[in-house]
């Protein structure tokens, strides 16, 4: 599919401009002009099903959303050094979704911002500064974050505090106990370098590592591994978080643990830049203690209000239940596929957070993965790739992502592996 005329020139303008550090998605870019739902418009007016973005979590441009930030923005936007009510209505709305054991929250504008300020939290409650992560991780784009996050694609982390461990693997019942045991000696290796403990921080669904989910609970033996240590469990719910795993609003409830800090980002405002990080009462009274925070934007009344109308969406338009049914109504047809075409492997997932593995025998496919994330999106269906070797698809629609939305993307997924 030959690209519009403008887009030449526009990759051309865009790289000038922004500098070479930039990626854009696919090998004919999109450029695109509107968003509503789950569809994305391009500047000829060609409509593409989405089927990767949890930013806009609750649909493209949902009108609350869009009302409720015109509506804040046109009376007051300012910082949380002077009282505001917004905030704080949010703030007790949010922690009612926690555990009781989770009783405070501190606003950040990224995922980034929050999780490095875990990790702040983290050294500064345990006097350690050693992070356990896994191979493929990504936790963030800050200096700190970056060195934590391997699958930027950056030099493997060689700092002397940090340990990479193996993601975990489908390995049934075991799954738990095999991946507890990599960070167990990921711990002990550290105490036996000199280096204090301070976290263990993963994505709960291991999103960037291929997407693991299942069995639900294999995350709690790794927890108590961590706790052992002497070391603080954070769990990153940016990609997870807000309902996507079909089961409450967060992906660490499926596996019956409570994390010391939460950190959650990306589809907290539906797209407009708000994120958090929510903490044990204890913690950051010892971190308020020693230490001082404040970041401009961060909880702001315009992004307060924005996440509070995404709140309100999930719990009106009944998003969790969707996600639970329309993505157990995906993987039963995704198995579908994979009972015709060889090159699925394995079909992971929960909720709206789904990977499609893809092999050729036991080897990756990854070239044929990248063929097939093109092909794609040449048929005007949007998804991305995951995982160490890139052979993962990554699925993770809007919220309102539909059975007939579903329907689709699997027709066109089967015309496409066709041609592999």
């Amino acid at each position: 599919m030959p690209m519009d005329n403008s887009t030449p020139d526009l990759i051309a303008r865009r790289n000038r401009l922004l500098g070479p550090a930039y990626r854009l998605f696919y090998e004919e870019p999109v450029q695109v002009l509107r968003g509503e739902g789950v569809w994305l418009y391009d500047a000829a007016g060609n409509r593409y099903l989405d089927a990767y973005n949890n930013v806009a979590s609750v649909g493209h441009c949902h009108p609350h959303v869009v009302e409720a930030i015109a509506r804040q923005a046109a009376v007051l936007n300012t910082h949380t050094r002077y009282l505001h009510e917004t905030v704080l209505d949010y703030a007790e709305r949010l922690l009612a979704t926690f555990p009781a054991e989770i009783g405070n929250v501190m606003f950040t504008c990224t995922g980034s911002e929050a999780n490095d300020l875990a990790l702040r939290v983290a050294r500064t409650c345990t006097g350690g500064t050693g992070v356990v992560i896994t191979k493929t991780a990504y936790h963030g784009v800050t200096s700190v974050l970056a060195e934590l996050s391997p699958s930027l694609g950056l030099p493997e982390p060689t700092a002397a505090h940090i340990r990479l461990v193996p993601a975990p693997q489908s390995a049934g019942a075991e799954t738990g106990e095999i991946f507890a045991g990599h960070v167990r000696a990921a711990f002990a290796d550290m105490i036996q370098s000199g280096i204090r403990p301070a976290a263990l921080l993963v994505d709960t669904i291991f999103s960037s590592d291929g997407v693991f989910a299942d069995p639900p609970g294999f995350l709690a033996p790794a927890v108590d591994a961590v706790r052992a240590a002497g070391a603080l469990f954070i769990a990153d719910e940016v990609q997870p978080g807000f309902g996507r795993c079909g089961e409450g609003l967060w992906g660490f409830a499926r596996h019956g643990l409570v994390p010391d800090m939460v950190t959650m980002g990306k589809p907290m405002g539906n797209g407009h830049p708000v994120a958090a990080m929510a903490a044990r009462p204890e913690l950051l009274k010892e971190f308020g203690a020693r230490s001082r925070y404040f970041n401009t934007f961060g909880g702001n009344p315009v992004s307060a209000a924005a996440a509070m109308a995404v709140l309100d969406v999930i719990e009106q338009e009944g998003l969790i239940e969707n996600a639970g049914s329309t993505g157990a109504y995906v993987r039963e047809r995704l198995n579908t596929l994979r009972a015709r075409h060889e090159l699925i492997a394995e079909v992971r997932g929960a909720g709206l957070f789904i990977g499609v593995e893809l092999r050729r025998g036991a080897a990756p496919a990854t070239k044929e993965t990248a063929k097939l994330v093109n092909s794609l999106r040449e048929r005007r269906v949007l998804i991305s790739a995951a995982g160490p070797n890139g052979n993962v698809l990554k699925i993770r629609p809007p919220l309102v992502f539909g059975r007939e939305h579903a329907d689709l993307l699997i027709e066109t997924l089967d015309q496409a592996l066709r041609e592999i």
